[in-house]
């Protein structure tokens, strides 16, 4: 019986060594009492590993949102970082970096498409603009808010999946779950204890921010003035609509039965109160077309696209060129609106006036929109100056004979003196009216430079007084000689009018004459009932 113990004891207690087929000891006490700690020592340790790989992974995968502020749409997102901060993106700009709070996590701010009525809706009503400065603030404490249950409703979720499949245990899920909770509350909390909000005072550029004056350093005033100029503007485009009872009291010029008329924009940049002017001229003037000879946008973004939306809410002709400040993208979007025609180194024929136009071969949205125009060095002299004789060569080369040729830079036009009777461009912001050199044989050739329709944009606001708004009204009779026109400015010299002068062509087959008949001026106080003056 002992023998038989002895041997069920080896069976129960001895394991054979797989080598040499003999006993192996026993495990030592010591061992088998530590076994049980180390191992749950060991499953601690896998539960916090797969919470914090879990709430990283679900951070990364649904820490974002989209939301709107003011009239960007913008997303918002978090991810993992030692030192915290925010970001704001503006692309294709830069970025602003704030030192806004302290880690483990960064807030990222992608502003992206501006949307077109509600940006307009901010000008519709002067008090608007004040209201969607205090909202905005409102749609970024929303939206965080909204992004931070969402972060943690991702992070408990991935952990929770991920758990389960490695652990098959719900209670280590349930574990695991709990502190991807606590891991991903704590580190928002400790940006919500350490916020500072006096951050965005002082930020940080990267990028073609550094370099645009528009936005750094000024930022603010820029902001104060041109709230004011806004609400100025709201009165001043109110009183354009008496300009057409101005235009018809004039007794200098009543266009024939078959006239053309041609409205001249330019250098709008992104100044959303130039569409209302526009669609206030085209209705009370009966235009048949509108030219517009560039800088549409300031940078040639894709988020500032949208702009261009409403070129087709004007339901006549649009014949676009490509500024400096215009990217490929954006001849793209004005391309897409039904009533749009870009021209580039081509011609068309609209309202019976065959316009023949080119781009402007530069694309510098980082530098100042002036005279000099974009760092002007002898290079980039002569490649504006090659974008005329390109020009020059393709409306000698139409078919049929071309009435205007658009071109952005005036210093593009020299080359095509003679090849038809009237150049039309821009960029300068100045209204100028002049004659081309005339070469022996050859026709006149009239330059009309336009000043800036969208007041320069933000630039037409760093000066103590404002840029004007400005555009031309072209009379063309049926043999599509220029007649008259018309030149409108908007709150021109820090004064609050509308003014109106009338020019007639005196001999329209040399061109515009140095002197004019007498131009009266059409001027509107800034009441909500002008009485203008022919």
């Amino acid at each position: 019986m002992d023998g038989q113990r002895d041997e069920q004891h080896d069976d129960a207690g001895d394991r054979d060594d797989p080598a040499t087929g003999g006993d192996l000891p026993r495990p030592n006490g010591r061992w088998v009492a530590l076994a049980g700690p180390l191992r749950r020592i060991g499953l601690i340790g896998a539960v916090l590993a797969i919470a914090l790989v879990g709430a990283a992974l679900g951070v990364l995968a649904g820490g974002r949102v989209d939301t709107d502020i003011g009239p960007f749409r913008a997303n918002l997102s978090i991810s993992p970082a030692r030192d915290g901060g925010t970001t704001v993106d503006i692309p294709p700009l830069g970025a602003l970096l704030l030192d806004s709070h302290d880690g483990p996590t960064h807030l990222t701010v992608r502003l992206g498409a501006l949307d077109q009525g509600r940006t307009e809706a901010l000008l519709d009503d002067p008090a608007s603009i004040s209201r969607a400065s205090q909202s905005a603030v409102e749609d970024v404490r929303s939206g965080i808010m909204r992004l931070g249950l969402r972060t943690l409703g991702a992070s408990v979720l991935v952990t929770l999946v991920l758990a389960g499949l490695i652990f098959r245990n719900s209670r280590r899920t349930a574990w695991a779950g709990g502190l991807a909770l606590l891991f991903t509350a704590g580190s928002l909390g400790t940006a919500a204890a350490t916020l500072r909000p006096q951050a965005i005072e002082e930020p940080r550029y990267e990028g073609l921010l550094v370099n645009a004056p528009a936005i750094v350093g000024d930022a603010r005033r820029i902001a104060n003035d041109y709230t004011k100029y806004a609400e100025q503007l709201q009165r001043l485009v109110g009183n354009v609509s008496q300009l057409y009872t101005t235009v018809s009291a004039l007794p200098v010029y009543e266009p024939a039965p078959g006239t053309t008329r041609v409205l001249h924009v330019s250098d709008m940049h992104l100044n959303p109160t130039g569409w209302q002017l526009i669609r206030t001229v085209v209705e009370q003037f009966g235009i048949d077309v509108v030219i517009d000879t560039g800088d549409i946008t300031d940078w040639g973004s894709e988020p500032e696209a949208s702009f261009v939306g409403s070129i087709s809410l004007l339901k006549k002709p649009y014949v676009f060129i490509r500024g400096n400040h215009d990217s490929g993208k954006t001849a793209a979007a004005v391309a897409r609106q039904s009533n749009a025609i870009v021209l580039d180194n081509s011609t068309t024929t609209v309202a019976g006036l065959t316009i023949a136009g080119i781009g402007d071969p530069r694309f510098t949205p980082d530098k100042n929109t002036s005279p000099a125009g974009s760092g002007l060095t002898p290079q980039v002299a002569d490649q504006v100056a090659g974008a005329g004789v390109d020009l020059a060569a393709t409306v000698r080369a139409s078919p049929r004979p071309v009435d205007i040729a658009l071109v952005h830079d005036p210093a593009s036009a020299g080359p095509l003196a003679g090849t038809c009777p009237l150049v039309l461009a821009g960029h300068t912001h100045s209204r100028q009216v002049s004659k081309l050199p005339q070469a022996p044989g050859q026709q006149p050739t009239t330059l009309m430079v336009e000043g800036s329709t969208g007041g320069a944009g933000l630039r037409g606001l760093e000066g103590e007084k404002p840029t004007p708004l400005s555009m031309s009204v072209l009379y063309f009779d049926q043999q599509k000689m220029l007649q008259a026109y018309d030149t409108i400015t908007v709150g021109g010299t820090g004064q609050a009018q509308v003014n109106l002068e009338r020019r007639l062509v005196e001999n329209p087959t040399a061109g515009v004459p140095a002197t004019t008949t007498p131009t009266p001026t059409g001027g509107a106080p800034a009441t909500p009932t002008p009485t203008p003056t022919g």
